[in-house]
């Protein structure tokens, strides 16, 4: 069983434990903090909600959640060991020279600090010290996939792809920075868009809703899916970045922003600041924002990977991961996954037509099984649905697991009919049926025809022992 232990809970180190254990791994967890099991149920609870709604896929079975009284007991039998106590270099060297002394001989390391360099947590750890690096994650971490992966000249090549394997094989990308700086480099641009609008409130330009506004409203959804440096490739035209640079490049020596200059944190800015937040969304709970930004999370990146760009392009690549071969059940379980949060409508239940998209879902998952797959579909053939019929029996919500049962009706020559029983997994609930009569169709006439001898032989096959049932 692969096991992952986390040294300080929190924020960062809760949002670990969750991605951790619901991709599949054991979790062992030390923390001072008397509320720590509370705290890191919490954020839990908000990962075990929302990060299955970003695959189509079933996930693992989740891991085990165990609280451990020392550090030693913690990262026993942990193939990975996370840090995320606090930015205090003093802590941190003393928690891995704890580790250290316990951990597994072949145990990596990674730091969640977002200021330090690797350099600076290896010093005194000897021949541990090859171990460590940073890997620097962003809130929540059950959701955004990136992770700075920050080695210094210590960490042996094997070592540093052995983290990236892990990384990525829990759903992160691991974005490998090849050299040392202080902040690595997320946070040097989120540190000047920090400071400049410091500046802005305290100058009585705009206040934090406004320039959240700035934010959300414009470049930050460019940024989303194309970033920096692409998004200027686009805004230069046909000409691409040497005219955008050409044109705007000059800009760069003009007065427009305080990025070299720090305002005084008093306690009228911080007053001022806070009271324009407070009145920007005071009236909701921190839980209640953590809830809408974990569900606008998911539904960007579900957008996203239903274009295969950026976060949704490394969804794709880490599902495919979790895919696995029917088993050879009757009837098949077809799928097995989580209704997502962007297929619910104003009533808060799932739209009728996503009962659909489950049901279309579950037939290509068979034809896959019998081989009428993506190839075969490239070689010209295909099934095409000719006729549904949808029961829809209960209401079913966003987060709510489910899986579709599928039975074969029919298969002889070009007729193929389906079965499928949607139920809810809490419960088994029947929420909808569907009965779907297809075609077998060459794609090169669009008109119906037998299958290929292979399929035919396969669907031949499953008829038959779905026929006993």
């Amino acid at each position: 069983m692969k096991t992952a232990a986390i040294i300080g809970g929190g924020v960062i180190g809760g949002g670990w434990a969750a991605r951790f254990a619901l991709m599949g791994w054991d979790v062992r967890i030390f923390d001072t903090d008397p509320e720590a099991e509370r705290k890191i149920g919490e954020v839990m609870a908000n990962g075990r909600r929302t990060l299955p709604m970003l695959y189509d896929t079933q996930m693992p079975p989740c891991g085990a959640i165990s609280y451990h009284a020392t550090v030693a007991e913690a990262v026993k039998g942990a193939q990975w060991i996370q840090e995320s106590v606090p930015e205090r270099l003093s802590i941190k060297n003393a928690v891995f020279a704890e580790i250290a002394q316990n951990a597994d001989a072949d145990a990596l390391i990674g730091s969640s600090t977002s200021g330090y360099k690797p350099s600076e947590l290896q010093e005194n750890q000897g021949s541990f010290a090859s171990r460590i690096m940073v890997a620097h994650p962003f809130n929540p971490v059950y959701l955004l996939p990136l992770v700075e992966l920050v080695p210094s000249s210590k960490n042996p090549p094997e070592y540093v792809e052995k983290a990236k394997e892990i990384l990525t094989s829990i759903g992160m990308y691991p974005l490998h920075v090849r050299s040392e700086i202080d902040a690595h480099i997320a946070d040097r641009f989120l540190e000047s868009v920090w400071r400049e609008a410091l500046w802005l409130v305290k100058d009585g330009v705009a206040t934090t809703e406004e320039i959240d506004n700035s934010i959300r409203y414009g470049f930050g959804l460019r940024w989303a899916q194309m970033g920096l440096f692409e998004t200027y490739r686009v805004a230069g035209g046909e000409a691409g970045m040497k005219h955008f640079m050409a044109q705007f490049g000059p800009c760069l020596e003009w007065p427009w922003s305080r990025l070299t200059d720090v305002p005084e944190f008093t306690e009228e800015l911080v007053d001022l600041i806070a009271d324009q937040s407070d009145a920007q969304s005071g009236d909701k709970s921190i839980r209640e924002l953590e809830t809408l930004r974990d569900d606008n999370l998911v539904a960007m990146m579900r957008a996203l990977k239903q274009q295969g760009a950026a976060a949704g392009k490394s969804l794709i690549e880490h599902e495919n991961t979790l895919r696995a071969p029917l088993p050879e059940t009757v009837p098949l379980i077809t799928q097995s996954r989580t209704v997502p949060v962007d297929w619910t409508d104003v009533n808060g239940h799932m739209n009728e037509g996503r009962y659909g998209q489950v049901f279309s879902d579950a037939s290509e998952e068979l034809m896959t099984h019998i081989g009428a797959d993506r190839a075969y579909i490239a070689a010209g053939n295909s099934y095409f649905t000719a006729e549904t019929t949808i029961r829809y029996l209960n209401e079913t919500h966003a987060g709510e697991g489910f899986s579709v049962a599928t039975r074969v009706l029919l298969g002889e020559g070009k007729k193929l009919q389906l079965y499928h029983e949607m139920r809810r997994d809490v419960d088994q609930e029947l929420l909808a049926t569907c009965d779907q009569f297809l075609l077998h169709v060459s794609l090169e006439t669009r008109k119906s025809c037998p299958p290929l001898p292979e399929v035919e032989a396969r669907l031949a096959k499953l008829a038959a022992a779905h026929k006993k049932v």
